[in-house]
């Protein structure tokens, strides 16, 4: 009979990814290998009753917290070999079978080293992301979006069926610029443990575009779980993520965004200890404005009642709807007008988004979604005169206080569209036509 102590107790363990060291500990235990060969060495793995190796989730991560502890080996399953190797600053041994790493700790057969996985090329548009070109009328929703994708600003798009809110919303993956090498590393270690790493592309630097059907889950939603995995929302950290037909989600699963969207991170409380995953997402929201989609259509006639009408709405709570830093509604176009423009495309439109991008992260070393209420000052273009301004803004529209820093940093995002050091009147009007209005019944 053999114990093994897993140690610290107040840890917890499961899964099968002690496998491997297990194993490896039992036969150092007993004599069979030299203790003194596994210094600074980490064994990660499930061990099958074959002797072979099969691969565990989170692979990637386990790999860069053995680093931070200050292992300088690891040996892996050979599937996970690709994605542990793009961790950086530690040798990774892949292994298909238990059989090799015994003979690679005697010293018979080393396991050779993987290189270090070469961060992916500047990627395009996602292959499923439809051109902004393609987009027929919608001259507001698709300036709406380029000011939200620009800023890292939540947007909503309501209106009928047809008239092109899904389609304005995915072309934001499109928009999204690339990810910085440091990002990559943080979203592949996040979709690592969660088990959606592509072990052919181990780190991206697409932004993550999450678009959940709205028949998830809380849960799925935000994660947890028995045991804790992320979320959609985690999955879309550094990207965005869109709810089609928001208000067919479960209300308590839209209201338990609302945490992540204030701090990026979603908490998740057990008893011995609270879990903080990354969650730093922009929203996009696409709904009907009611349950047949042609409340306050212009030329057709409603068929909900006032009360289901009512109920649909405030599936969105007023709090959820505070969250919002824009909301438009898109009306139908006259295709055959519509059509005698052409539209900007959206690697046109990517670059002014770029540049935007760039703007702000010189001036506050991020979006202006996460400018801090202390930030509207002189340093980051909003002069006094400018301030007064928006102060008046406020009472004459009953502006709570959130809406009202939600419209400065909005207001900012535009001044960077148009290349303005200093917000201007015209900047503030544009964002506070699109902020979220009183729910209309």
């Amino acid at each position: 009979r053999i114990t093994i102590n897993l140690a610290p107790a107040d840890l917890p363990k499961e899964g099968t990814v002690h496998d491997l060291a297990m194993a490896t500990a039992i036969l150092v235990a007993s004599g069979q290998l030299d203790g003194d060969r596994l210094a600074h060495t980490a064994f990660i793995g499930e061990l099958a009753l074959d002797g072979s190796l099969r691969p565990v989730p989170g692979a990637m991560a386990l790999v860069a917290a053995a680093r931070t502890a200050g292992v300088s080996d690891v040996i892996v399953p050979t599937q996970n070999g690709p994605e542990s190797a793009a961790v950086g600053g530690v040798t990774v041994r892949p292994a298909a079978f238990f059989r090799q790493v015994t003979r690679h700790l005697s010293g018979l057969t080393p396991l050779p080293p993987l290189e270090p996985t070469p961060v992916a090329l500047r990627p395009g548009p996602p292959d499923d992301a439809p051109d902004l070109g393609s987009v027929i009328g919608q001259s507001v929703g698709r300036r709406a979006l380029e000011i939200a994708v620009a800023g890292r600003h939540n947007i909503a798009f309501s209106g009928p069926p047809g008239v092109g809110k899904t389609l304005l919303a995915r072309a934001a993956a499109g928009l999204l610029p690339s990810l910085d090498e440091s990002e990559a590393a943080e979203v592949s270690r996040i979709h690592s443990v969660a088990g959606a790493a592509d072990g052919r592309v181990p780190v991206s630097l697409r932004r993550p575009f999450r678009a959940p059907h709205h028949t998830i889950s809380t849960q799925a939603l935000v994660g947890g779980g028995p045991r804790i995995r992320p979320g959609e929302a985690s999955l879309a950290h550094r990207g965005a993520l869109f709810l089609d037909e928001t208000l067919q989600f479960r209300a308590d699963a839209l209201d338990a965004l609302r945490g992540p969207i204030d701090a990026g991170v979603v908490n998740i409380a057990r008893v011995n200890g609270v879990l903080a995953l990354p969650a730093r997402f922009m929203l996009l929201a696409a709904y009907n404005p009611c349950s047949c989609g042609w409340f306050a259509v212009a030329g057709r006639d409603c068929g909900c009642e006032d009360g289901a009408r009512r109920r649909y709405q405030a599936r969105l709570s007023g709090p959820m709807r505070d969250r919002l830093d824009l909301v438009v509604f898109l009306e139908p176009t006259l295709a055959g007008r519509s059509l005698q423009r052409v539209a900007e495309s959206t690697a046109v439109v990517a670059k002014r988004v770029e540049r935007a991008w760039d703007t702000q992260r010189r001036r506050q070393g991020g979006p202006n979604a996460e400018l801090a209420p202390g930030s509207f000052d002189d340093r980051h273009g909003f002069d006094a005169p400018w301030r007064g301004l928006l102060e008046l803004r406020a009472r004459q529209m009953a502006l709570s206080l959130r809406r009202l820093h939600r419209a400065a940093r909005v207001a900012r995002t535009i001044a960077d569209l148009d290349g303005a050091d200093v917000v201007r009147r015209d900047h503030l009007d544009e964002a506070l036509q699109h902020r979220p209005k009183e729910v209309a019944t």
